[in-house]
C-alpha cells in the first residue's frame, strides 16, 4: 500500500465506528440469569378441595377442632426467587364447624371470632424460603377479629412448585399462633391460649 494511501484509510474507518467502539470489538452480550428471565407462575386455590382446621387444648388433658370449610385464594412463585412468592388465602369465619352446638356458638360469638362483626380471617405471605425442593416456611401476616400480626407459615409441597408448570399441586401448612394476641383471651382456665393452624390446598394453574 502507497504510504501516503495509510493515513486518509484509516482517518475513514475512524468516522465510521461508533464513539466508544473500536475494530476489535466482537464480544456477545451477557446472557440474563434465569432468575431473570424467569415468568411467574400463578396459581388459584380450588376450594372444593381445599380446609383449615385450628386445634386449641381443652381442659389440659384433650383438645377441640375448629374447621373452615370456605376459602379462596391466590399464589405465585417466581422460580429462582421464592422470596418473592405470595399465597393469599381468605377464610370464610361464618362458615366455620365445631363438634357440638355450644362451642359452635361460642365461636361465632363475640368472645371469638365474632363472626358478625369480622366475617373473614385472612393470611398474606410474602417472603418464602425454601428449606429443600418442596418444603419451606412463609413469613406473612395474618387478620383475625380485626388484629394483623406477623406469623409464619411452615410449608410443604407435594412436588416442587418452581417445576410443576401447567398441573394442579397440592401444598399444606401449619402455624401456631396466641389467641389472646388477636383479642379471644375468654376461658382460659378452660380453653388453652395456643392455637395450631393446619392448611390444605390445592392449587390450580390460572
Amino acid at each position: 500500500m502507497k504510504s501516503w494511501l495509510r493515513p486518509i484509510l484509516l482517518s475513514i474507518l475512524a468516522v465510521s465506528l461508533p464513539v466508544g467502539t473500536t475494530a476489535q470489538s466482537t464480544a456477545p452480550a451477557t446472557a440474563p440469569t434465569p432468575a431473570q428471565t424467569a415468568a411467574t407462575i400463578n396459581y388459584r386455590l380450588d376450594a372444593s378441595a381445599s380446609n383449615v382446621s385450628a386445634r386449641v387444648p381443652f381442659f389440659g388433658l384433650a383438645s377441640k377442632t375448629a374447621r373452615f370449610p370456605r376459602m379462596q385464594g391466590a399464589v405465585s412463585i417466581v422460580p429462582g426467587a421464592p422470596e418473592r412468592a405470595v399465597i393469599d388465602v381468605t377464610f370464610d369465619a361464618v362458615a366455620i364447624e365445631a363438634p357440638d352446638e355450644t362451642t359452635l356458638q361460642r365461636l361465632r360469638g363475640e368472645r371469638f371470632f365474632w363472626v358478625e362483626r369480622y366475617p373473614t380471617i385472612r393470611f398474606v405471605g410474602r417472603s418464602l424460603r425454601m428449606t429443600s425442593a418442596t418444603k419451606g416456611t412463609l413469613r406473612g401476616e395474618l387478620t383475625a377479629r380485626g388484629v394483623t400480626r406477623p406469623e409464619t407459615l411452615s410449608v410443604e409441597f407435594e412436588a416442587d412448585p418452581a417445576r410443576a408448570r401447567g398441573v394442579a399441586i397440592t401444598f399444606t401448612g401449619e402455624m401456631e399462633i396466641d389467641r389472646r394476641n388477636y383479642g379471644m383471651k375468654s376461658y382460659q382456665l378452660i380453653v388453652g391460649n395456643n392455637v395450631d393452624i393446619r392448611l390444605r390446598a390445592r392449587m390450580v394453574p390460572r
